[in-house]
């Protein structure tokens, strides 16, 4: 059986690849190149999507990233804060407790005050007691024991006194007087003899001076003794003077 025979025809060829082409053109024209087109921009805004992705990523790790810097900075200012906190109250605790020291110092130091102040007290209270005893005993000694005798004693005392005043009492003595003393009074609780009358008015001679009158009084409430006034200048040596001056120094503060 034989085939028929195909013939080639340049012109048919020509025309089947015209067409070809001319499909492959309107092929690209209207249907690979919005094609593309639709891709292109898929593709864009696929891409434009990853970025904003990326950069929202981006911020979020940023927004993270300060998150937790701050977070690091509330802790470390919480404790800073907590520290500074503790340093206060350690101050407060401490200066309280100072104070509180003061205080028990100054009530240690009251009490002990107090304490010695008693203390004092008590053993002023027992020395006046003591002294006024003593000061009661020396009198009823002292009344039983003035005589003549004790008061010769005294007058004896009292002449070595007043030869032994210093210059410059004298001259005190003398300028203190003035004119207001009309006479050296000599008061004795027993009546004085001669020889100590005149015994008396040389040494108040030397003290008063030579023209001093001399005036002799009894006073037997001195109990022994003599008291001698110049003025306002007054020398005791006598029981009553003693035994006062001995009392009021037991009733002294």
């Amino acid at each position: 059986m034989e085939h028929p025979a195909v013939e080639l025809s340049w012109s048919t060829f020509v025309l089947e690849i015209i067409n070809f082409l001319v499909l492959v053109w309107i092929l690209k024209r209207f249907l690979y190149k919005p094609v593309l087109d639709v891709i292109a921009r898929r593709r864009a805004g696929i891409e434009k999507t990853l970025a904003d992705a990326k950069a929202l990523q981006a911020d979020a790790e940023r927004l993270q990233e300060q998150y937790q810097g701050r977070l690091a900075d509330w802790d470390r200012e919480r404790q800073q804060a907590r520290e500074a906190l503790g340093r206060e109250l350690e101050a407060e605790r401490a200066r309280k407790m100072a104070e509180l020291q003061t205080v028990l110092e100054q009530e240690r130091e009251k009490a002990r005050v107090a304490e010695a102040r008693r203390q004092a007290d008590a053993m002023r209270k027992i020395e006046e007691t003591a002294l006024v005893q003593g000061a009661r005993f020396a009198t009823r000694l002292l009344e039983q024991a003035s005589g003549p005798d004790m008061e010769a004693r005294l007058v004896e005392l009292a002449i070595t006194g007043l030869t032994q005043l210093p210059p410059e009492r004298i001259a005190a003595l003398r300028n203190s007087h003035g004119k207001a003393a009309e006479a050296a009074v000599v008061t004795s609780a027993f009546a004085l003899a001669d020889p100590q009358r005149q015994r008396l008015g040389q040494a108040l001679a030397t003290v008063a001076g030579p023209d001093m009158p001399l005036r002799f009084e009894q006073d037997s409430t001195l109990l022994a003794g003599v008291r001698i006034t110049i003025g306002a200048w007054v020398l005791g040596a006598n029981l009553r003077d003693e035994l006062k001056g001995f009392t009021q120094l037991a009733h002294a503060d």
